[in-house]
């Protein structure tokens, strides 16, 4: 109780803090504008470089106007002495490069103020990182410094032009010339080291996270290479990106629960899609041949470190090839992302390290859970000799459920926690694979595999079903299981039907999901910190 009475007070006294801080802002806000002098006027800044380019410009040019220097040697020097001829090599250099300036212009957002008398040193972040910059009442001009000191805080967007150099202690810097307030801030920002751990708080305010915090900007510039080099990948392989309809009447392609809406213009009651694969084999049947689609869906679920109810889903299919195809183009394409966006096919994931590079294990779900079980569903024949062996193993199960809902059980009771490598598991049962195209030698399974990685499904892979006499029967067992009380079954869909009647080649298709791929290659915890906005309850609540 003690340290909740605390937390509180704490918090009661920043809350003042802050408010007193926020009507200084505002003062020198209206000051501004009164002198005639609005930042948010300005409509515009001619920014030449990034922080980083600054710094690589300086290096390379210092690299080649003193490569012939010879090292300072200090052996033998006295303290005094050693310090003074510092300086000197230190005088030496900054005389050549002065003498071939780089002038630059950055804008950024000014993450610390340190003034001295007649000079500062500030520092400016942008979205490549950050440098330190130096002011000085001579190289301004003393009211411009005035101004600056007085009227421009920490958190403010300012634009600065000058030359870089080095300090005496090594930092790269800007030689400030010219400094403008492109934007006031009105609110403090969060103490660097203790204001933006509340995690609730970095969600829901990530804009405030991701300039606290640049880890989590690096997070999401590998994501968007992630997606980059996907593009790149299939892009290779010759597939074309297309666009497919999200407000569906018949949300199918999936075992989830969707969430629905209202066409006011249409009057009619409709759904957000919860896959993207029926619209997409549509286009497979109009000879597209390749297509992939990377985009949200939309399921009515819970939320965990591993769901989002809108999350991001690729889907694509190839013709005339089957599941062992996808098997190939899938380890190809993780082996392709490790490489391009970690630099290796050995990442390192909660501290596991997990090897992309060798040849990922295959086992049938029943191989799977005959390793790790013991128990041979090949040998099991009917629906009720599995339903006594879940009993027997305290595997809860629907009266509804065949023997291939119990396989699919045994396996998420007794596998997955155990796939860490990757590793495809294969030919799943019949029950529940309604899109899928059953094995020729044993039609109680289908011609499917899901990637098991790190225990985490990141992938669902089929040789597509393209009969469509058996799918319309697959489609009415959905609708007899969605009857029975089954609210993730699939529904008929006709013209998903029809199309199928004009006739759709083989076909290879696989699911990806997008944000567990990220969380993977960025060693994060929670698919909330890949998502730039996660879904969070309203504080209204």
């Amino acid at each position: 109780m003690a340290d909740n009475n605390q937390n509180n007070n704490q918090q009661a006294v920043s809350a003042v803090n802050d408010n007193e801080i926020i009507r200084i802002k505002k003062e020198k806000l209206a000051e501004l504008q009164a002198a005639g002098k609005d930042p948010f006027v300005i409509t515009k800044f001619d920014q030449t470089h990034h922080t980083t380019d600054a710094k690589e410009l300086y290096t390379a040019l210092e690299a080649e106007l003193l490569a012939d220097r010879k090292e300072l040697c200090l052996e033998g020097l006295s303290e005094e002495d050693a310090k003074a001829a510092k300086k000197a090599d230190y005088e030496e250099k900054r005389a050549v490069m002065d003498a071939h300036p780089i002038h630059v212009s950055v804008a950024g957002r000014m993450m610390s103020k340190r003034v001295m008398g007649k000079a500062a040193f500030i520092n400016v972040a942008d979205k490549c990182g950050n440098i330190q910059a130096y002011v000085s009442r001579d190289a301004i001009g003393t009211e411009e410094y005035q101004e600056f000191k007085k009227m421009v805080d920490v958190g403010d967007i300012i634009g600065i032009t000058g030359n870089v150099f080095r300090t005496q202690t090594g930092e790269i810097s800007i030689h400030i010339d010219t400094l403008t307030l492109l934007s006031k801030s009105l609110k403090p920002l969060p103490e660097k080291f203790h204001g933006m751990t509340n995690t609730d708080m970095r969600y829901r305010q990530r804009y405030t996270d991701l300039i606290m915090n640049p880890e989590v900007k690096d997070t999401f510039v590998k994501r968007s290479q992630i997606i980059k080099e996907i593009r790149n990948f299939l892009d290779e392989r010759d597939f074309m990106e297309v666009e497919t309809p999200m407000l569906v009447s018949n949300a199918g392609g999936a075992a989830a629960r969707p969430f629905d809406t209202h066409y006011n213009a249409l009057d009619e009651d409709v759904k957000l899609r919860i896959s993207l694969e029926l619209y997409l084999k549509r286009l497979i049947v109009g000879g597209l041949e390749r297509v992939y689609e990377i985009g949200r869906v939309f399921r009515n679920e819970g939320v965990d470190t591993r769901h989002n109810p809108e999350f991001t889903l690729m889907e694509l299919y190839q013709a005339y090839t089957d599941y062992e195809g996808m098997m190939e183009l899938t380890e190809s394409l993780f082996r392709h992302l490790a490489e391009k966006v970690c630099g290796t096919t050995k990442i390192t994931y909660n501290g596991i390290e997990i090897d992309l590079g060798k040849p990922f294990e295959r086992l049938t779900m029943n191989e799977a859970i005959k390793k790790y079980a013991g128990i041979d569903f090949d040998s099991v024949k009917t629906d009720e000799e599995a339903k006594a062996l879940a009993k027997e193993h305290h595997i809860e199960f629907e009266e509804r459920h065949t023997k291939g809902d119990i396989i699919n059980l045994f396996f998420e009771e007794y596998c997955e926690k155990n796939l860490i490598q990757p590793t495809f598991i294969m030919d799943h049962p019949l029950a529940i694979s309604p899109l899928t195209k059953k094995k020729p030698s044993d039609p109680s399974k289908v011609e499917r595999f899901e990637l098991f990685i790190n225990t985490w499904e990141m992938c669902n892979a089929y040789s597509e079903l393209n009969d469509p006499i058996d799918q319309r029967e697959r489609f009415a067992a959905q609708d007899a299981a969605f009857a029975a009380g089954d609210e993730e079954a699939n529904h008929t869909d006709e013209d998903f039907l029809n199309a199928l009647e004009i006739g759709m080649p083989p076909t290879g298709g696989i699911g990806y999901g997008i944000d567990r791929l990220v969380m993977l290659l960025t060693d994060s915890q929670a698919i909330r910190d890949v998502l730039l906005f996660p879904t969070m309850k309203s504080l209204d609540k």
